[in-house]
């Protein structure tokens, strides 16, 4: 039999430190709107490496987000957690600088479009965006396997893994 079970606060921080992917969603106009995303957590907070374009519109209208992660071995064996909170661009500053050093070792396939601007085939020019998300809200569950079965074992920092 399959049970699910609530994860603790300090279970929550360490998916978070540990993931730094899952889906972002924000919504306009009564329309959703959600997006696979890497993520740096760091002081609590979340932090987005991004660029201006769609979402950009949209959390500057309602900065009212939800970021997602999962991770899942099989049917069976997986964890989620749920962060509801507040986007805030970050323009300048020592806590962009932090932000942006942060997002840099959670995700080093950055480097190269953070040192660089670029203009795309359709010649617009991708300027970058950085976001502090500030949690109001979290939860996080994981499955209880009660068959005997193997429970679940997050993969390590930085393994990759494909969800069902």
């Amino acid at each position: 039999m399959l049970e699910v079970e609530d994860l603790s606060e300090s279970e929550i921080t360490e998916i978070l430190s540990r993931v730094g992917y899952g889906h972002l969603a924000c919504c306009r106009d009564n329309r959703p709107y959600v997006m696979p995303i890497h993520y740096a957590y760091g002081d609590g907070n979340i932090f987005i490496y991004t660029t201006e374009g769609k979402k950009f519109e949209i959390i500057k209208e309602n900065p009212n987000v939800c970021l997602q992660i999962e991770e899942v071995n099989d049917n069976q064996h997986w964890q989620s957690v749920i962060v509801d909170g507040v986007a805030t661009q970050l323009t300048g500053g020592a806590e962009r600088d932090r932000a942006l050093e942060l997002i840099a070792a959670a995700n080093p396939t950055l480097t190269p479009a953070v040192s660089i601007r670029w203009i795309d085939d359709w010649v617009r020019e991708n300027i970058e965006v950085i976001y502090r998300v500030t949690p109001t809200a979290t939860s996080g569950r994981r499955s209880l396997d009660r068959t005997g079965a193997t429970p679940f074992v997050p993969p390590p920092r930085g393994a990759k893994h494909h969800p069902l």
